[in-house]
């Protein structure tokens, strides 16, 4: 199929939103890499399989394509320099292949980047905002520059690292509660293990995490529940995890 020249999808308020499309068959890769890039702001499509991403390419073009090697319906290295052959959006290949004959071929194609799986999430979005700034496709998610979250009447906003009630007083969180309320709030309605979550609030900057996730779960219910005994918002999926049960929008 022929691919698309530019890079722009539309975003809300009048803007531009940078997208991110994230091509690989792993379910929990994409899962992290979309956490990490919604948090900082921007749009993510996803992809399993090279089928899948033309039928994105059909819908949206995005900003970068993060693209995995091995694909059950086709070879990441073949996609890319097809890709390469006719459109300039930037590709960062992703893959478990760390040789040098493979990044060197991978680079020879025409990818921008090579990220050698197991990764650091935080190094991953450095280098996606790096290849970013040289295409011009990292742009600002709305005029106003706060990112915030609404839910059942709260408002958690991320720039400010704040939390307001329904009836609009400010609840405080410590770091490590803020952080499992925004990986909440970044997959509502999905249900997140005990690893996962473990894995996504993991930060230099957290307060406690020799505390188990249930005790943090606990204190978090307490602070957004009307009801901490019977919670409806975060939910005990038994023997699997927990989900965020309630619809959140952006703004």
């Amino acid at each position: 199929m022929p691919y698309p020249q530019k890079a722009r999808i539309p975003g809300g308020g009048g803007t531009t939103m940078t997208c991110v499309l994230i091509v690989d068959d792993d379910s929990d890769i994409r899962d992290l890499v979309a956490f990490e890039a919604r948090r900082q702001g921007w749009e993510v499509c996803e992809a399993a399989s090279v089928r899948a991403l033309e039928e994105v390419l059909a819908r949206h073009v995005p900003d970068l394509i993060l693209l995995d090697i091995r694909l059950p319906d086709g070879d990441g290295l073949a996609l890319a320099q097809r890709l390469r052959a006719s459109s300039e959006i930037p590709i960062i290949m992703l893959t478990g292949l760390g040789s040098d004959i493979d990044r060197v071929v991978g680079l020879e194609i025409g990818a921008d980047d090579y990220v050698v799986k197991p990764f650091n999430p935080r190094e991953l979005i450095a280098r996606i905002k790096a290849v970013l700034r040289r295409s011009g496709g990292l742009r600002s998610i709305v005029a106003d520059d706060h990112d915030r979250r609404r839910f059942a009447g709260w408002v958690l906003d991320l720039s400010a690292r704040t939390l307001q009630a329904p009836d609009g007083r400010p609840v405080h969180l410590t770091c490590a509660e803020f952080q499992l309320l925004e990986v909440f709030a970044a997959s509502p309605r999905r249900v997140l293990s005990r690893d996962q979550l473990l894995e996504r609030t993991r930060s230099d900057e957290a307060d406690v995490f020799d505390r188990t996730i249930d005790v943090l779960i606990l204190r978090l219910r307490r602070k957004i529940e009307s009801n901490p005994q019977a919670p409806t918002l975060i939910r005990t999926e038994r023997g699997v995890g927990y989900v965020f049960d309630v619809e959140v929008t952006r703004g």
